[in-house]
């Protein structure tokens, strides 16, 4: 069986699968988010401590889980204990949820790219009404990225009662993202091989260019002096840490079932210790990369924003007092103010409240994270570029590089698992199996295609794979140390590899690792306890702006089952496996 299993065409192709796997959007959007929310260069403390006391533990684990039980996650937790084939079921549905709703993202990163060619931009001005007589008034109370965000994009409802219907165009692109995914997994390690050299290192290319052109942007050096200011009180707020320790665990992709589906296709004599430490940097670096270019646009758009403030307070006040043109300038705009506030109070006062308090250290200090960082930041900066169009292509397309790469990793956990199966295998060829998982996916996503589909992507965002995954790893965690054993698993791995299990490894897993993730869970347990009603960002066509509601009582109810659904495998399937050995040996269970 063994002999049949395909490989990695080199170590190397494993790497670079492993990086394009890990290296996702979440080093785009949520870590510059957490420096900017965190203090900054302070940030980077918790964060590499976390890097070497869960990531890189945690990731040699489950490397070296999969490349010594050489199956997917149901059958290597299986190996390791017959009631064990939940841990890795439950990774499969996680797996399969995150798949449904992740691949929507690279559907809006195709359809943005579309609209990348035109000139200009369409996101850049706002449309005019039905009489032609002024802009969309939606348009003018948010802003011309936001407009397209929501209206043209997402078409969003109201509420999340109000789900409308199914959009065409994104619908459409779902469907084109479902069949790259499905051509670039056709064949397995043999295509998907082939296609992670361009998804793990075009992101990189891009983001290379974007860092020269992002460094000569006007303002630039604003967003860079904010991120690497150090907030050193922040070291004392736990959110800081537990949020390290976060990122940490869900950037490198842990739980999922795709880094042992990822290492069953390698050489049992493969050095998977020097692998996880190279992915552990390479991931962390990139975020680091990523946040730089990140704050370079961010600085940019945050000091345009802020200039024309102040060219608009300049207008007023030019027009209001009648100011000859090119008196009043940003450098005396302040001493002017006073001078009018104290020479003419009423009529200054009648102008007051059509002044803007114009701040660039609120501009930077505005976060903003996930998809309003990638499609409505980003693009509001991207329409002040010269040669916009260039700069949206490219952006556009390093999404789409990181989605994908992502995605073969998220399909992998799914089809290793069914490819596995002698059952399913010896009915379906590879390409049959591959081509349902797709279809299956595709069919579901279409639901955040539909007006409340954004609310739908929030809610599987948030809840689908945060406790559950928390909970995966801590059993996988238990099981390899004190079910299979430590010392056998180590004894294993010297045999493999021919390298000794050094004691920080050991350490690691048998202690601190754990107690991390029991810490964060109680955590996650509590602030939702805490929260009380969970809430929701809707969008308020009238206001122009996201409003905050309380989630309706059937939508509780399937955050419940997404949480539920996988989490209760664990504890189903060793029951069945008890029962039904008992069953065999025709003994009767006992009866709590």
């Amino acid at each position: 069986m063994e002999k049949a299993r395909p490989l990695w065409a080199n170590p190397l192709q494993f790497v670079f699968a492993c990086i394009s796997y890990a290296v996702g959007l979440g080093n785009v959007w949520r870590f510059p988010y957490l420096c900017q929310m965190y203090g900054g260069g302070s940030f980077l403390v918790p964060y590499v401590i976390m890097l070497i006391v869960e990531g890189m533990p945690l990731l040699y684990l489950e490397l070296a889980v999969g490349q010594r039980m050489r199956q997917g996650s149901i059958g290597a937790w299986r190996t390791v204990s017959p009631y064990l084939g939940g841990v890795g079921l439950a990774s499969v549905v996680v797996s399969f949820f995150l798949s449904t709703y992740y691949n929507i993202i690279n559907a809006w990163a195709f359809w943005y790219l579309f609209h990348s060619f035109q000139e200009p931009l369409p996101w850049a001005v706002c449309p005019l009404n039905d009489n032609r007589t002024g802009y969309d008034e939606e348009c003018e109370k948010a802003s011309s990225t936001q407009y397209f965000w929501y209206r043209k994009t997402l078409n969003i409802s109201p509420s999340i009662q109000d789900s409308g219907r199914v959009q065409w165009e994104p619908a459409l692109c779902l469907v084109l993202a479902w069949l790259v995914v499905y051509l670039c997994i056709l064949r397995g390690t043999e295509t998907t091989g082939k296609v992670v050299y361009f998804t793990a290192l075009l992101p990189y290319c891009v983001l290379i260019i974007y860092l020269v052109r992002g460094l000569t942007l006007h303002g630039a050096t604003n967003g860079l002096a904010y991120m690497f200011t150090p907030k050193l009180e922040q070291l004392g707020n736990p959110k800081a840490w537990i949020n390290a320790a976060t990122q940490i665990f869900f950037s490198l992709g842990l739980g999922f079932g795709s880094l042992i589906a990822f290492a069953s296709y390698n050489e049992p004599s493969n050095n998977c210790q020097k692998h996880a430490v190279i992915v552990s940097l390479i991931n962390s670096a990139t975020s680091i990369f990523a946040s730089i270019v990140t704050f370079s646009i961010y600085g940019f758009k945050a000091t345009f924003n802020y200039e024309s403030c102040l060219n608009k307070v300049i207008l007023l006040l030019t027009n209001a007092f009648d100011l000859e043109d090119g008196f009043l300038t940003t450098s005396n705009l302040e001493q002017v103010k006073g001078y009018l506030a104290s020479a003419f109070p009423d009529k200054y006062s009648e102008v007051l409240p059509q002044m803007k308090n114009c701040s660039l250290q609120s501009e930077l200090a505005t976060a903003v994270q996930g998809t309003g960082l990638s499609f409505i930041v980003y693009t509001e900066a991207i329409k002040n570029m010269e040669v916009s169009q260039l700069w949206s292509v490219l952006y556009f397309f390093m999404l789409l590089m990181l989605g994908i790469g992502s995605m073969l990793g998220n399909t992998a956990a799914i089809l290793t698992p069914l490819t596995d199966s002698k059952v399913i295998s010896s009915h379906l060829p590879k390409e049959a199996i591959s081509g349902l998982v797709c279809l299956v996916n595709c069919v579901i996503g279409l639901v955040f295609t539909m007006e409340s589909g954004n609310y739908w992507f929030d809610i599987f965002n948030d809840y689908a794979a945060t406790l559950s995954l928390l909970l995966i790893v801590l059993v996988e965690t238990i099981a390899v140390c004190y079910v299979y054993g430590l010392r056998r698993f180590e004894s294993d791995l010297k045999a493999m590899t021919g390298r000794a299990l050094s004691w920080y490894w050991k350490a690691m897993w048998a202690g601190v690792s754990p107690l991390l993730i029991v810490s964060l869970f109680v955590f996650y347990l509590s602030d939702y306890i805490l929260t009380g009603t969970l809430q929701y960002q809707a969008w308020d066509a009238v206001q122009g702006q996201l409003v905050t509601k309380d989630y309706p009582p059937y939508a509780l109810a399937i955050i419940g089952l997404l949480v539920a659904a996988s989490i209760m495998c664990i504890p189903l399937v060793a029951l069945g496996t008890f029962v039904t050995r008992c069953l065999k040996r025709g003994d009767t269970p006992p009866v709590a």
